[in-house]
């Protein structure tokens, strides 16, 4: 397996690592009761999905 034979420098290490950040999760309103969401993800408070309830929801007291 080749080795490199210099160190890379910190700055060079640093220009490499400015996109491994972790990005913050988007969140869109659902359409039915306008709750913050993920994408693509059925909704927690609701349980529609793309216009159709997919997952019952319990009342809780």
């Amino acid at each position: 397996m080749p080795n490199p034979k210099r160190r890379h420098s910190k700055s060079r290490t640093s220009k490499r690592r400015t996109h491994d950040a972790l990005k913050p999760v988007a969140l869109g309103p659902c359409p039915q009761c306008s709750e913050l969401k993920p994408p693509h993800v059925v909704c927690t408070s609701c349980g529609y999905y793309r216009g159709r309830q997919v997952r019952p929801v319990t009342e809780e007291a």
